[in-house]
């Protein structure tokens, strides 16, 4: 018999073969973790929260998803959402998530740890879709992939909070933009954010070897494997007062002046810093963002 959770559902269900359940798994899945809120918002903004609440306490009685409770001072509980390992298993095989590593979160202990920064790396991809819907450009759920890993030789690798794909469209025109997303709590040191920038750098100029044999010279750096264009890199920053903020932002500025590799790098990848609260604020496309190698606030497609 077909599970209910997973069977169409005229209420439910956003196109012939495409019920809601299965993007909030799909959802989840991509995401690892998030908010009842930030369900309705990713897959049904027009919905209403007591819709998604039906399906996800359904997916829950059937044992796909589990929930951990976020301490909050108001009256109202807030949910964030994970997959269980069964729930986990299921979704392999949707198409959307087809090829993607998975990185699930199983249990409330891990839920516990990984929350505070899950979410808000949710928060800024919220952000950008939120903008793309009012703008007519294209960014949905599946167009921002998190915790996205790349060697950078000598068995290190680079690990972004997450890649945007994203498209700007004006008229008869679509431009395709990529990004490298990092999102900082202000949890770890200044200068241990700013050494990002040079694994970054590192990554732009990498090329792999393969074992024993040289490389073609025509081969070109690794990167090319997955992006016509070297994505931008955007560091989102939040938890800490505006000055601490600006002084995290002058360091990485300062990263970009002084050192050698890195200031190669920002003459060929744009480089920007805003703060999460104004990108939900005001939006991405607003001039929130301040380019790494000076000047003015901008929008971050016009780093």
């Amino acid at each position: 018999m077909a599970n209910p959770a997973l069977t169409p559902d005229p209420e439910v269900a956003t196109g012939p073969a495409e019920p809601l359940a299965h993007q909030v798994l799909a959802a989840i899945a991509q995401h690892r973790i998030a908010t009842t809120s930030q369900l309705r918002r990713m897959v049904r903004p027009e919905g209403s929260r007591q819709l998604l609440s039906r399906v996800l306490n359904q997916l829950r009685s059937d044992g796909y998803v589990d929930c951990t409770t976020l301490p909050d001072g108001n009256r109202d509980r807030t949910h964030a959402w994970y997959l269980t390992q069964e729930g986990s298993r299921l979704t392999r095989d949707l198409p959307v998530l087809r090829g993607r590593q998975p990185y699930p979160i199983t249990s409330t202990t891990a839920a516990s740890l990984k929350t505070p920064h899950t979410l808000a790396v949710v928060r800024a991809h919220l952000a950008f879709a939120a903008d793309a819907r009012q703008l007519g450009h294209e960014h949905g759920p599946w167009d921002w992939t998190p915790e996205v890993s790349h060697s950078i030789g000598e068995g290190e690798r680079v690990v972004a909070d997450a890649v945007m794909y994203y498209t700007v469209v004006d008229g008869e025109q679509r431009r395709k933009l990529r990004a490298f997303v990092e999102v900082d709590r202000s949890t770890m040191s200044s200068e241990r954010l700013a050494v990002k920038l040079i694994e970054y750098a590192r990554l732009f100029q990498y090329e792999a070897q393969p074992p024993g044999r040289r490389r073609p010279a025509a081969a070109g750096p690794a990167w090319l494997r997955w992006y016509p264009v070297f994505p931008r890199v955007l560091f989102v920053l939040t938890g800490a007062s505006r000055s601490r903020l600006g002084n995290r932002m002058a360091d990485l500025q300062a990263m970009v002046a002084q050192h050698p590799l890195v200031a190669a790098f920002a003459r060929e990848v744009r480089l920007g810093a805003a703060v999460l609260e104004d990108i939900e604020c005001h939006g991405p496309a607003h001039p929130v963002w301040v380019p790494l190698v000076g000047g003015k606030p901008r929008p971050w497609t016009e780093l």
